[in-house]
């Protein structure tokens, strides 16, 4: 795991993985979603790789941290990971159930921080992440909880939209079907 430390409030990935997967496991599946194999490597393991090859700090938000509470949601696992690195300049939110995104998308969504308080990445004129939220909506996510995620702040403060050609900024591994078509695309990208 990289921490500030290595770079001082700098934009930082948190990549939530603490969520229970239901609907994969109801889709089918037989394992945890991030540890589903996908082009022989776990989910998880791609969205590591791409965080990584970014050069962002980043932090990771396991079960582990949020297992305190009685039923953990997005909220809760935003609002821990910005407590736990509350030196950055901002925050990337990016679920670890999305093994495509570029590290390029990263990159993008940071340097938009430096103009705008709220980045929702779009692709085909759908929602992606990293949503990307500059040190000012600090207060605002570490007060999260439940399962809405950080909806409540994107709307307080006004989200700019950030067209991007990624894919792999909205597909999410939610479904045994989403997963076949991760593979697929992963293919196509060589």
């Amino acid at each position: 795991m990289q921490h500030l430390s290595d770079q001082a409030a700098s934009v930082v990935v948190l990549i939530l993985a603490a969520g229970r997967g239901e609907r994969f496991k109801a889709s089918g599946a037989q394992v945890d979603k991030l540890d589903a194999p996908l082009a022989g490597q776990r989910v998880r393991d791609h969205v590591l790789r791409s965080v990584q090859a970014s050069g962002l700090p980043w932090h990771i938000v396991e079960r582990e941290h949020t297992q305190h509470l009685a039923q953990p949601g997005m909220g809760d696992s935003i609002a821990c990971g910005v407590a736990a690195t509350a030196d950055a300049q901002g925050w990337l939110i990016l679920p670890a159930d999305l093994p495509l995104v570029l590290p390029a998308t990263l990159l993008v969504v940071a340097q938009a921080l430096k103009q705008h308080p709220v980045v929702v990445p779009f692709y085909q004129d759908k929602k992606g992440h990293p949503v990307g939220f500059d040190a000012s909506c600090g207060a605002a996510l570490r007060a999260l909880q439940g399962d809405e995620g950080a909806r409540s702040v994107v709307a307080q403060r006004g989200a700019w939209r950030l067209e991007l050609s990624d894919p792999g900024c909205v597909l999410d591994v939610d479904t045994l079907d989403a997963l076949a078509q991760a593979e697929v695309l992963l293919k196509r990208r060589g």
